[in-house]
């Protein structure tokens, strides 16, 4: 993140736009994403900034893809509230947005009679903060509802209502549907300072000005560095913590039948065996405190760590197949909390912080946001017929484009993945322009080839609109 420059010594930047926002969001993150469609939705004049080329290009890029309860957040927190209206919303907005989510319920598993002790305690909890269906299975039952599980569970807590979305459409179409409203989005632009005049805010970025009345910033593993460089200081400061993740060939999502979670430890919720929308199983993450806001790698012992776990809790999964690997940073802070700040006299809302529930939460986290910009004197007129874009149809259950007539052709076979949807992901409103973002779009290039196959023809078609150009990136001439 850059260094801002003393205000004495900012030179004027041309205005990236003439208009006068009343809100301007920092960072597309999937909580920036929900917090731009809550404020369009609520009637404000929107704009939206973030420093990739792509939305979802921070922490938002890796995760669980699991649509928590709150069964396990700390109780009385702004994080248990936050997950619990997100779930509710998603659940209400779910079928007029075309979003997938697959009630596959969960398991937390006592695989010692320590962890047996501690189930009590999690039912106790889940039912505290208003997850009442939470209950324990024995050995048996559980071994009826996951019978490929190793004979080593002892028993777990059920949690029925945890679901697997896709995570990447849902904030997608969070953010198509506040520009569909009225709201804009200023792609490559990374805040580099800014000024508030007593009234209006005036933000720099490397690309030009923009002007609002007030701020939110969204910026996730840099929202400790974009308070620091505009308001001069930050309340809290971001430790990346790594998670690295390893995927399963689709042969083997139909060994387990739910989320199979751990009992959680204090600093991490522990490795999670779970099945993806997109017919994969999954094992992660890891827990990995590091400096490095943007170094997302793996490594070979940690990765084989993650497949040994797999093969322990499932062991038909010692012969198969790995498809993918990878890695997410997760902005967590000196304190296991969400980091709301507020400087109401500067027209001024920082949510950091976010760690692993930002998905889950982040339709909550938006509506908390709003309420707090209102209490501040703010107030607009609610949108009566919003437009409602429909989310690109990625799961594995869904009706996918390759089964519609028209579609062209199949241009990655791994995951059928058309030639129609590779030409809607680069020119919709939120048109894709890098390899990581037509991944997020389409899938194309995550099944078990990994590109190998498809690279050439992902090439021509998308010549001209990515950067570095997949010619490059792939090595073809």
């Amino acid at each position: 993140m850059p260094t801002a420059q003393p205000k004495s010594q900012q030179s004027a930047q041309k205005a990236l736009s003439t208009e006068l926002f009343d809100v301007l969001v920092i960072g597309a993150g999937v909580v920036g994403c929900a917090v731009a469609r809550r404020f369009t939705l609520e009637g404000a004049k929107v704009a939206v900034v973030e420093k990739a080329s792509d939305i979802l290009e921070g922490a938002s890029k890796a995760n669980s893809a699991i649509l928590h309860t709150g069964f396990d957040a700390p109780t009385g927190s702004l994080e248990l509230s936050c997950i619990r209206a997100g779930y509710r919303e998603y659940e209400r907005i779910r079928d007029d947005l075309g979003l997938v989510q697959e009630k596959s319920g969960a398991q937390v598993v006592a695989w010692t009679p320590e962890e047996m002790d501690k189930l009590e305690e999690i039912v106790a909890q889940a039912h505290e903060n208003g997850v009442t269906d939470v209950h324990i299975v024995d050995a048996n039952t559980l071994r009826a509802a996951e019978p490929n599980l190793s004979e080593r569970a002892l028993g777990a807590v059920n949690v029925p209502q945890e679901s697997i979305i896709d995570p990447w459409s849902a904030p997608y179409v969070y953010l198509r549907q506040a520009l569909d409203n009225g709201a804009q989005v200023f792609l490559s632009c990374a805040v580099t300072g800014g000024a508030f005049d007593g009234q209006n805010w005036q933000v720099e970025t490397s690309n030009g000005a923009l002007r609002a009345c007030a701020v939110v910033n969204c910026a996730g593993l840099f929202g400790d560095l974009v308070d620091e460089a505009v308001l001069g200081e930050a309340k809290f400061k971001i430790t990346p913590r790594k998670g690295q993740f390893v995927v399963f060939d689709k042969a083997a999502q139909g060994l387990v039948n739910s989320i199979i979670l751990p009992v959680p430890q204090e600093k991490t919720k522990g490795i999670v065996l779970f099945r993806t929308v997109f017919g994969n199983l999954a094992v992660g993450p890891t827990a990995e405190d590091q400096q490095s806001r943007t170094d997302a790698s793996t490594d070979h012992d940690t990765l084989k760590g993650l497949i040994a776990d797999g093969v322990d809790k499932v062991p038909a999964l010692v012969d198969m197949p790995v498809t993918a690997v990878y890695a997410g940073l997760r902005p967590a802070s000196e304190r296991k909390a969400y980091r709301v700040e507020t400087v109401p006299d500067r027209n001024w809302i920082t949510v950091g912080g976010i760690r692993s529930t930002g998905l889950s939460a982040s339709l909550g986290i938006a509506r908390h946001v709003y309420g707090l910009y209102e209490s501040h004197g703010s107030k607009h007129q609610q949108l009566t017929d919003p437009e409602k874009p429909q989310a690109a149809v990625l799961a594995q259950t869904g009706e996918r484009d390759w089964k519609r007539a028209g579609y062209g052709e199949i241009v990655c076979h791994c995951e059928m993945v058309t030639s129609r949807e590779i030409e809607a992901a680069l020119n919709g409103p939120l048109g894709a322009r890098s390899m990581g973002g037509l991944k997020r779009q389409t899938r194309a290039t995550m099944g078990r080839c990994q590109g190998f196959y498809c690279s050439a023809r992902l090439a021509e078609l998308t010549a001209g609109k990515l950067e570095p150009p997949l010619s490059e990136e792939f090595g073809h001439d």
